[in-house]
Protein backbone atom coordinates (compact mmCIF):
# COMPACT_ATOMS: atom_id res chain seq x y z
CA UNK A 1 0.00 0.00 0.00
CA UNK A 2 1.09 3.55 -0.67
CA UNK A 3 0.62 6.27 1.96
CA UNK A 4 0.51 10.02 1.34
CA UNK A 5 1.50 12.28 4.22
CA UNK A 6 0.57 15.97 4.21
CA UNK A 7 3.14 18.02 6.14
CA UNK A 8 2.67 21.57 7.42
CA UNK A 9 5.06 23.36 5.06
CA UNK A 10 4.07 25.68 2.23
CA UNK A 11 1.94 24.44 -0.67
CA UNK A 12 0.96 27.03 -3.28
CA UNK A 13 -1.73 24.82 -4.80
CA UNK A 14 -2.70 21.81 -2.65
CA UNK A 15 -5.39 20.73 -5.10
CA UNK A 16 -2.92 20.57 -8.00
CA UNK A 17 -0.36 18.74 -5.85
CA UNK A 18 -2.95 16.19 -4.77
CA UNK A 19 -4.05 15.70 -8.38
CA UNK A 20 -0.42 15.10 -9.33
CA UNK A 21 0.48 12.68 -6.54
CA UNK A 22 -2.55 11.14 -4.81
CA UNK A 23 -3.96 7.93 -6.30
CA UNK A 24 -7.13 5.99 -5.58
CA UNK A 25 -6.56 3.63 -2.68
CA UNK A 26 -3.77 5.67 -1.06
CA UNK A 27 -3.77 5.93 2.73
CA UNK A 28 -4.04 9.66 3.52
CA UNK A 29 -2.35 11.01 6.65
CA UNK A 30 -1.56 14.46 7.97
CA UNK A 31 1.10 15.73 10.32
CA UNK A 32 -0.93 18.15 12.46
CA UNK A 33 -1.35 21.38 10.42
CA UNK A 34 -0.81 19.46 7.21
CA UNK A 35 -4.51 18.66 7.57
CA UNK A 36 -5.23 22.15 6.18
CA UNK A 37 -3.48 21.24 2.92
CA UNK A 38 -5.44 18.00 2.72
CA UNK A 39 -8.72 19.89 3.26
CA UNK A 40 -7.75 22.43 0.59
CA UNK A 41 -7.20 19.52 -1.78
CA UNK A 42 -10.65 18.13 -1.01
CA UNK A 43 -9.34 15.26 1.11
CA UNK A 44 -9.91 14.22 4.73
CA UNK A 45 -6.95 12.42 6.37
CA UNK A 46 -7.59 8.95 7.78
CA UNK A 47 -4.97 9.55 10.46
CA UNK A 48 -3.79 12.84 11.99
CA UNK A 49 -0.55 12.71 13.96
CA UNK A 50 1.12 15.28 16.20
CA UNK A 51 0.39 17.66 19.04
CA UNK A 52 -2.59 19.14 17.12
CA UNK A 53 -1.66 22.72 18.05
CA UNK A 54 -2.17 23.81 14.42
CA UNK A 55 -5.63 22.27 14.01
CA UNK A 56 -8.74 24.41 14.56
CA UNK A 57 -11.76 23.13 16.46
CA UNK A 58 -13.78 23.17 13.23
CA UNK A 59 -11.15 21.06 11.48
CA UNK A 60 -11.06 18.57 14.35
CA UNK A 61 -14.85 18.26 14.27
CA UNK A 62 -14.79 17.73 10.51
CA UNK A 63 -12.17 14.99 10.82
CA UNK A 64 -14.02 13.27 13.65
CA UNK A 65 -17.23 13.27 11.62
CA UNK A 66 -15.37 11.56 8.78
CA UNK A 67 -13.95 8.90 11.09
CA UNK A 68 -10.37 10.14 11.24
CA UNK A 69 -8.11 8.68 13.93
CA UNK A 70 -6.11 11.14 16.06
CA UNK A 71 -2.65 10.18 17.33
CA UNK A 72 -2.02 12.90 19.89
CA UNK A 73 1.46 13.65 21.21
CA UNK A 74 2.66 16.08 23.87
CA UNK A 75 3.35 19.66 22.80
CA UNK A 76 6.77 19.54 24.50
CA UNK A 77 8.52 16.75 22.59
CA UNK A 78 11.82 16.03 20.88
CA UNK A 79 10.30 15.02 17.52
CA UNK A 80 8.55 17.16 14.92
CA UNK A 81 5.01 16.23 13.92
CA UNK A 82 6.27 15.05 10.52
CA UNK A 83 8.86 12.83 12.18
CA UNK A 84 6.16 11.21 14.31
CA UNK A 85 3.95 10.75 11.26
CA UNK A 86 6.73 9.06 9.30
CA UNK A 87 7.67 6.77 12.16
CA UNK A 88 4.04 5.73 12.56
CA UNK A 89 3.34 5.11 8.88
CA UNK A 90 6.47 3.07 8.13
CA UNK A 91 5.60 0.85 11.11
CA UNK A 92 2.39 -0.22 9.35
CA UNK A 93 3.17 -3.59 7.72
CA UNK A 94 0.86 -3.00 4.77
CA UNK A 95 2.65 0.23 3.77
CA UNK A 96 5.63 -0.14 1.41
CA UNK A 97 5.73 3.32 -0.20
CA UNK A 98 5.34 6.81 1.30
CA UNK A 99 4.92 10.15 -0.48
CA UNK A 100 5.31 13.33 1.59
CA UNK A 101 3.67 16.57 0.41
CA UNK A 102 4.21 20.03 1.88
CA UNK A 103 7.58 19.37 3.51
CA UNK A 104 9.27 22.50 2.10
CA UNK A 105 8.91 26.25 1.83
CA UNK A 106 9.01 29.17 4.23
CA UNK A 107 11.67 28.11 6.75
CA UNK A 108 15.01 26.78 5.52
CA UNK A 109 15.76 25.17 8.89
CA UNK A 110 12.51 23.23 8.85
CA UNK A 111 12.96 22.22 5.21
CA UNK A 112 16.47 20.92 5.90
CA UNK A 113 15.32 19.09 9.02
CA UNK A 114 12.58 17.43 6.98
CA UNK A 115 15.05 16.34 4.29
CA UNK A 116 17.29 14.86 6.98
CA UNK A 117 14.37 12.74 8.22
CA UNK A 118 14.83 10.65 5.06
CA UNK A 119 18.02 9.27 6.63
CA UNK A 120 16.25 7.77 9.65
CA UNK A 121 17.01 4.02 9.88
CA UNK A 122 13.35 3.28 10.55
CA UNK A 123 12.50 4.40 7.01
CA UNK A 124 14.80 1.84 5.43
CA UNK A 125 12.15 -0.76 4.59
CA UNK A 126 9.89 1.65 2.64
CA UNK A 127 10.40 3.75 -0.48
CA UNK A 128 9.96 7.27 0.94
CA UNK A 129 9.79 10.30 -1.33
CA UNK A 130 9.43 13.97 -0.42
CA UNK A 131 7.86 15.77 -3.35
CA UNK A 132 7.27 19.39 -4.28
CA UNK A 133 5.74 20.16 -7.67
CA UNK A 134 8.21 18.65 -10.18
CA UNK A 135 10.81 17.68 -7.56
CA UNK A 136 11.21 14.23 -6.02
CA UNK A 137 13.74 13.69 -3.21
CA UNK A 138 14.84 10.32 -1.85
CA UNK A 139 17.75 8.87 0.13
CA UNK A 140 19.71 5.96 -1.30
CA UNK A 141 21.48 3.75 1.25
CA UNK A 142 24.57 1.61 0.92
CA UNK A 143 24.11 -1.62 -1.05
CA UNK A 144 21.04 -0.06 -2.63
CA UNK A 145 19.82 0.99 -6.05
CA UNK A 146 17.04 3.21 -7.35
CA UNK A 147 15.58 3.63 -10.82
CA UNK A 148 14.34 7.05 -11.90
CA UNK A 149 11.53 7.42 -14.43
CA UNK A 150 11.24 10.65 -16.37
CA UNK A 151 12.35 12.13 -19.66
CA UNK A 152 15.52 13.39 -21.38
CA UNK A 153 16.78 16.58 -19.77
CA UNK A 154 15.37 15.88 -16.31
CA UNK A 155 17.74 17.30 -13.70
CA UNK A 156 19.28 14.84 -11.23
CA UNK A 157 21.50 15.88 -8.31
CA UNK A 158 23.33 13.37 -6.11
CA UNK A 159 24.48 14.85 -2.80
CA UNK A 160 26.23 12.92 0.00
CA UNK A 161 24.50 12.99 3.35
CA UNK A 162 26.57 12.98 6.53
CA UNK A 163 29.85 11.77 5.04
CA UNK A 164 31.49 10.37 1.94
CA UNK A 165 29.57 7.96 -0.29
CA UNK A 166 31.47 5.11 -1.92
CA UNK A 167 30.86 3.00 -4.99
CA UNK A 168 28.47 5.37 -6.76
CA UNK A 169 27.56 4.05 -10.19
CA UNK A 170 24.99 5.57 -12.55
CA UNK A 171 23.42 4.60 -15.83
CA UNK A 172 21.39 6.84 -18.11
CA UNK A 173 22.87 10.16 -16.94
CA UNK A 174 24.76 12.57 -19.19
CA UNK A 175 27.75 12.61 -16.82
CA UNK A 176 28.11 9.00 -15.61
CA UNK A 177 29.79 7.77 -12.46
CA UNK A 178 31.58 4.42 -12.39
CA UNK A 179 32.16 3.00 -8.90
CA UNK A 180 33.25 6.43 -7.68
CA UNK A 181 33.33 8.35 -4.40
CA UNK A 182 31.37 11.51 -3.68
CA UNK A 183 32.66 13.60 -0.80
CA UNK A 184 30.54 15.39 1.78
CA UNK A 185 30.79 19.11 0.99
CA UNK A 186 31.94 19.46 -2.65
CA UNK A 187 29.13 19.88 -5.18
CA UNK A 188 30.36 17.44 -7.81
CA UNK A 189 27.05 15.54 -8.06
CA UNK A 190 24.82 18.58 -8.62
CA UNK A 191 22.86 19.22 -11.84
CA UNK A 192 23.37 16.07 -13.86
CA UNK A 193 20.75 15.22 -16.51
CA UNK A 194 18.87 12.16 -17.70
CA UNK A 195 19.65 10.96 -21.22
CA UNK A 196 16.38 9.08 -21.74
CA UNK A 197 13.21 7.96 -20.01
CA UNK A 198 14.98 6.17 -17.16
CA UNK A 199 18.20 6.24 -15.18
CA UNK A 200 19.62 4.24 -12.29
CA UNK A 201 21.86 5.05 -9.34
CA UNK A 202 23.50 2.50 -7.05
CA UNK A 203 25.65 2.97 -3.96
CA UNK A 204 27.98 0.57 -2.15
CA UNK A 205 28.40 2.48 1.14
CA UNK A 206 26.98 5.65 2.66
CA UNK A 207 23.86 7.78 2.38
CA UNK A 208 23.09 9.69 -0.81
CA UNK A 209 20.36 12.28 -1.40
CA UNK A 210 18.86 11.92 -4.86
CA UNK A 211 17.04 15.01 -6.15
CA UNK A 212 15.07 14.50 -9.38
CA UNK A 213 13.33 17.36 -11.18
CA UNK A 214 10.89 16.05 -13.76
CA UNK A 215 10.29 18.12 -16.89
CA UNK A 216 6.86 16.59 -17.42
CA UNK A 217 3.99 16.06 -14.96
CA UNK A 218 3.42 12.56 -13.67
Amino acid sequence: MRAVVFANGMMADPQAEAARWVRAGDLILAADGGSSHAFAAGLVPRHIIGDLDSLSDAQRDCCRSEGAVFHVSAVDKDETDLELALLWVVAQPEVDEVVVLGAFGGRPDQALANLLLLAMPALRRCRVQMVDRAWITMVLRGEGQITLSGSPGDRVSLIPLGGQVEGVTTEGLVFPLHDEMLLFGPARGVSNQMEGASASVCVRRGLLWCFHERQQDL
